[in-house]
This record gives structure tokens, sequence and C-alpha cells, in this order.
């Protein structure tokens, strides 16, 4: 068994030698492969959260009338909640916060502040605003709740009409973007597929003539297989490495570009906090298609 073990070895080791252009090849062509997926995987936590920051910026507005006690809105908010579990989050603005917003944000603009320092009294309305967990229905639903009769004495408006088309077409894009993700994987996967076994077949018909005559003599067909799959596995190691640490460079210098960027999300930590997952794609993916494709290849040479 030992024996055997390392004539095989020999044998896939003394092919690599002889082949290295084709080697390096494979090498090159599972480095990139390898590369597209763990891009995809960046890509799909990307647009996470991406896709998460644009739904959290989507609320709606219950405004409540002047005279509203904050007693009375915090009793309020808390029969909103037990009316549904699917809100996110619901957060009281007094009037007085409200104002402190407004100057804030149009602190430059002299117009609208000396617009508000001339209606005297604070014009704003106390109100509460929320946000859903997920679809479009859920801010319908919220919509609904705080229309009803319980709330009619103390809602002066709901600000959901105005922003209902926004919504939808928010939630619109994000399930575009997540079919489109979908559907760019399943066609990387089968043109990487289609080149790995194209490239590794290159190698193998270098030796067609050895497998060809090691047929003859009567060795087994995992005898002849063997070593083209320990190549193979060879193939997806060196390319593994050779991607980690790739990877590992490109993300580093990446993260602090992109969070300019995107305020809040760290392609780093993501990297980080994913690590394994990460090395489990690359090595696996580096492994199995190097060894697989190879065990296919060689059985057309099989038959002899």
């Amino acid at each position: 068994m030992f024996t055997n073990f390392k004539r095989v070895l020999h044998f896939a080791l003394t092919d690599l030698a002889r082949n290295k252009g084709i080697s390096i090849a494979n090498i090159f062509i599972l480095v990139v492969t390898i590369s597209l997926f763990t891009m995809l995987f960046f890509m799909h936590g990307l647009s996470n959260e991406i896709i998460y920051q644009m739904q959290n910026k989507i609320n709606i507005t219950a405004y409540f009338k002047s005279d509203t006690s904050e007693q009375d809105i915090l009793l309020a908010k808390e029969q909103i909640l037990k009316q549904t579990n699917d809100i996110k989050s619901i957060q009281y603005v007094s009037k007085e916060d409200a104002a402190d917003i407004f100057l804030e944000k149009y602190k430059n603009n002299d117009a609208f502040t000396d617009a508000l320092a001339e209606v005297g009294d604070n014009p704003f309305l106390p109100s509460l605003n929320i946000t859903t967990t997920g679809e479009p229905q859920q801010y319908e639903k919220v919509n609904i709740i705080l229309q009803s009769e319980q709330f009619s004495d103390l809602i002066d408006q709901v600000d959901y009409p105005q922003k209902k088309n926004i919504i939808e077409k928010v939630f619109s894009i994000t399930s575009t973007v997540n079919k489109f993700g979908i559907g760019l994987a399943v066609l990387f996967i089968l043109i990487s597929i289609m080149v790995v076994f194209n490239t590794i077949k290159l190698a193998i018909d270098s030796s067609k003539n050895e497998i060809s005559t090691m047929r003859i003599v009567g060795a087994s067909s995992w005898f002849v297989r063997a070593p083209f799959i320990i190549q193979g596995v060879i193939f997806g190691l060196i390319s593994f490495i050779v991607c980690f640490f790739i990877t590992m460079i490109l993300i580093f210098f990446l993260s602090s570009k992109l969070q300019v960027t995107l305020a809040g999300f760290s392609l780093w930590h993501y990297l980080l906090s994913n690590i394994f997952v990460i090395i489990l794609i690359q090595f696996g993916f580096g492994i199995l298609l190097g060894g697989i494709a190879s065990f296919v290849v060689v059985q057309k040479y099989l038959k002899v």
C-alpha cells in the first residue's frame, strides 16, 4: 500500500515538473476562479450592508396634535408595539427636539432659520418615527394601525401616503439586487467550472500516452487516476495559499478607502469576522475543483 502511494506520488510530482508551463497555467486559472468567488462573497456582504443602510433610512412618521401630552404619546407608542411585531424601532421626537433637528440641519441656510424666527412659537408637532423589519406591506399595516379610531383623537397626520412610492421603489431595488447577485454567482460558477476543466484537460492530454501504457500493462483505474487527482489537489492548495494572501493584502488597502464612502462598514472587519468562511470557500473550492476536475477528465483515457 505504502509502496503504491510512493509510486503514485512520484509520478504526480514528476509530471508536474515536466509540464511546468501547463501547471502554472492551471494554478493561475484556479487563482482567478477562487478570486472571483471570493469577490462574490465580499460583494454579497457589501450589497447587504448597502441594503441595510437604505432600509434603515426608510420610516414613516406619525405626527401628533400640538396639545398631545408626552405621556399620551408614549402610551400610544406602547399600544402600537403591542399590536404588531413588525416594528424594528419606534422613536419619540418632541416638539423641542424637532426644532433642534431642523435648526441643526439648516444652520447654514439663513432663509429657513429667519423664517423659523419670524414664526415665533414652535411650529413643529411631536411625532413617532417608525421603522419596520422588512417588506412594504409592513409599513402599510402600521399605517392602518395609526389611522385606526383608537388614535384618531391624538394623531394629526401620518406621512405614509407621501412615502409609499419611495418605500416600494427601495424594496424593489433591493429585491432586484439580490436576484442579480444570485444570477451572477450561478453564471460565474458555470464559467469557472468550464474553464478549470478545460485547463486541467490540457495538462492530462500531455500524459495520455502514459495513461494508455499503464492501462495496457494492467494498472488499475485508481492507480491511473491517483497521480492526476493529487496534481489537482496540489493545484488547488497552491491556488488557495496565493489567493488567500492576495485577498488579505487587497482588503487591507481597500478597506480604509471604502469606509470613507460607506460609513459604518469596514471591509477589513468583515473579512476578520468571516475569516473561517473565506478559508473554507477558498480552500474547499480550490481542492475540490482541482481534484474533481482531474478525476472526471482522466476518465476518458481509461477506456483502452
